[in-house]
């Protein structure tokens, strides 16, 4: 998987604008996953993380903030074409790296948790479940979770960010291709994914990714837009989310999601 996936790095992405569990114990209450950063361990890693950060609303305001939350309409794509609506609330904990999803259906209220790369429903079943996509939906909630919090992602102390390969130009922006990969020594459990973030050479947002999913054998693209403060003076985060499929071969196969905060 790891060398398919370093090989697919560039052709995922030409591909998509030419086509255009866990156990209860290991899941946290709410107000356990609203934490802020060690300030004294706080600092930037990399210019590339400087960038990410100030073109995110700055290290102040992500400091500050322990939880991003909005309510969205989701859209599910089928590969056939249909698709289905739905309305739902995110809250996203950056500093612990966690994400809550809810919504009501009408089988009844549902809540899933990821947590660490612990993913699993806290009540009912994961909407995620019902909807054919054929992905892991642990995966697609790294995916929401990573393009929302992506400059914190690159302090995590824990991965290495790596330049790959020169940089590419799509739609008009200039992006270049980071690699992540665990840091020497440091064991990740569950296992660490491959990824691959996307830097704007423009003004340094992170608002692209590809993201390995060994489960299904493929991978997922996650874009962001149209980005804006989460609070007055706060965190700019992506008010429209896309999810697309890949294979492991990195061509995309079709889009999956669609997340539009209202």
């Amino acid at each position: 998987m790891t060398n398919r996936f370093s090989n697919a790095i560039w052709p995922v992405v030409v591909g998509m604008f030419a086509v255009g569990g866990c156990s209860p114990q290991n899941m946290q209450k709410a107000d356990t996953l609203a934490t802020g950063p060690d300030i004294e361990k706080l600092s930037a890693k990399s210019e590339q993380a400087n960038l990410a950060i100030k073109a995110a609303g700055g290290l102040d305001a992500w400091v500050k903030t322990k939880t991003v939350e909005f309510d969205c309409v989701a859209t599910f794509y089928q590969p056939d074409g249909t698709y289905y609506l739905t309305e739902q609330r995110y809250e996203v904990y950056p500093w612990s790296s966690s994400i809550l999803a809810s919504g009501h259906e009408p089988q009844g209220r549902y809540l899933w948790q990821l947590s660490k790369g612990h993913f699993g429903a806290l009540q009912g079943k994961s909407q995620y479940d019902g909807m054919r996509i054929g992905v892991d939906n642990g995966c697609i909630a790294e995916g929401i979770l990573n393009i929302i919090t992506a400059p914190v992602r690159l302090l995590d102390e824990s991965v290495e960010f790596s330049p790959v390969g020169e940089p590419v130009r799509l739609e008009g922006q200039f992006y270049q291709p980071m690699k992540r990969v665990a840091r020497p020594g440091v064991t990740s459990v569950p296992p660490l994914r491959d990824a691959a973030f996307y830097q704007r050479r423009s003004d340094g947002r992170v608002d692209m990714l590809l993201l390995g999913c060994e489960e299904a054998g493929g991978a997922l693209i996650v874009r962001g837009y149209d980005y804006a403060e989460a609070v007055e003076g706060g965190v700019l985060f992506p008010t429209k989310i896309e999810v697309f499929k890949a294979d492991a071969g990195g061509r995309v196969l079709h889009r999956m999601i669609q997340i539009n905060a209202k």
